[in-house]
């Protein structure tokens, strides 16, 4: 937790550890579907080491399974964010069978299990009857306030041995019913390659971070959206937007950066998608599993990042650009509003209105004075907010809830 002295205040430093010293016996541990290539993976990359360092011995596991599992995960994911693909009974099967599997070659014990998302849910039954002292934590990243009936009800069918489930905002989890809600915001980690000021970065990364390797031009105006290419991201409307504000501005540039994570098989469905609608236009620039570092020099460089997503869970990509002083022109969906304080450290905007989302696009290139200002504010947004130490305070409190809650 030293390295991050400089990122916190003397009270949140005191404050996570006295209570990291009330678990110096807990044992901690989180399961989640993939190693890297998603916020969640990168949120466990820092929280876990620095939850160990206070003194929690915090363990990460990742789930075994196969593309047939995340075919089938993927469709829950977008049904819960209101798709209406039908649930099937082979994909109920697949779904139960993996998790159960993964259940049982479990060997670890935990006073306390994190299971993030809906992949690892299906493990709670065969968990909670293996390990009937452990207390079970949901770490659900999605927004279920819009959930198609079907998958809500197949989410329901398995919290019964969950003690608590915990959300990125408290409406996000109104919809279920029989376990205690718990609210943490995700985070960044100002430390790692994708956060770190560029001038910090030496070897490979420099050089992955060096915007003169990308195939733009850096004298030109650089519109960047960074996400999975993933339908609720929007792309095909960013390339909308994008249009109208050459129109304006002929001289901008697009960049389309995503990863394809292994948990994400839709992925490249819809970059080939985006990839058609992009054409033949040499100012367009999809970009796909970039170093950390690359990101991170992306971001930096960008003239303004867009996060023009339809559903959103909460976006690091919004917090990883405002930390960079970049301003950001976002959706005014999920967590993003959390991040934006629309005209103080970038615009809001309604997530299908192209016109308004080009006009904030345009203010904002044509405005170097505003860029500036709206940067510095997003950068103190984060510092106060949206930093790795803010939530491992959070998951040590979360700690002393579900303990609790076994003690009672």
């Amino acid at each position: 937790m030293a390295a991050y002295e400089s990122h916190i205040d003397e009270q949140q430093r005191r404050e996570i550890h006295a209570v990291a010293e009330e678990h110096a016996d807990t044992r901690m541990g989180h399961i989640n579907s993939t190693a890297s290539g998603g916020g969640v993976a990168e949120i466990l990359v820092s929280v876990v080491p620095l939850l160990n360092d206070v003194g929690v011995d915090t363990d990460w596991q990742v789930m075994d399974a196969d593309d047939e599992f995340f075919e089938v995960t993927k469709t829950i994911h977008n049904g819960l964010q209101g798709g209406q693909t039908e649930l099937t009974e082979d994909m109920r099967e697949t779904y139960r069978s993996v998790t159960i599997e993964n259940a049982e070659a479990l060997d670890e014990r935990y006073d306390v299990l994190v299971l993030h998302d809906p992949q690892t849910l299906g493990m709670a039954p065969t968990l909670a009857e293996r390990f009937p002292e452990t207390a079970l934590v949901w770490r659900c990243h999605i927004d279920l306030t819009d959930a198609t009936p079907a998958y809500l009800e197949f989410v329901q069918s398995y919290l019964d041995p969950i003690d608590r489930a915990v959300f990125t905002l408290p409406e996000y989890g109104e919809a279920i019913t029989g376990v205690e809600i718990d609210t943490i915001y995700p985070s960044i980690d100002p430390l790692t390659e994708k956060n770190r000021p560029i001038e910090e970065l030496s070897g490979d990364a420099a050089e992955a971070a060096d915007l003169e390797r990308f195939p733009f031009d850096t004298d030109r105006p650089l519109i960047v959206q960074v996400s999975r290419f993933d339908p609720w991201k929007d792309p095909l409307g960013v390339i909308e937007a994008y249009r109208d504000v050459s129109a304006s501005i002929p001289d901008a540039q697009l960049a389309l950066v995503g990863a394809m994570p292994d948990d994400d098989p839709e992925g490249v469905e819809v970059y080939r998608e985006v990839e058609a609608e992009a054409g033949d236009d040499p100012d367009i620039h999809l970009l796909t599993n970039l170093p950390d570092a690359g990101i991170n020099g992306l971001q930096w460089g960008a003239d303004l990042v867009l996060q023009k997503s339809l559903r959103e869970g909460f976006a690091l990509t919004v917090s990883e650009a405002l930390w960079k002083e970049t301003p950001v022109v976002g959706a005014n969906v999920g967590g993003i509003p959390l991040q934006i304080e629309d005209g103080e450290n970038g615009y809001l905007i309604e997530p299908r209105d192209i016109e308004s989302t080009a006009d904030r696009v345009v203010r904002l290139l044509e405005d170097d004075q505003l860029r500036r200002r709206l940067g510095e504010n997003g950068r103190e947004t984060v510092r106060e907010q949206f930093l790795t130490p803010r939530q491992v305070l959070d998951y040590l409190t979360l700690l002393s809830a579900a303990e609790g809650d076994r003690a009672e």
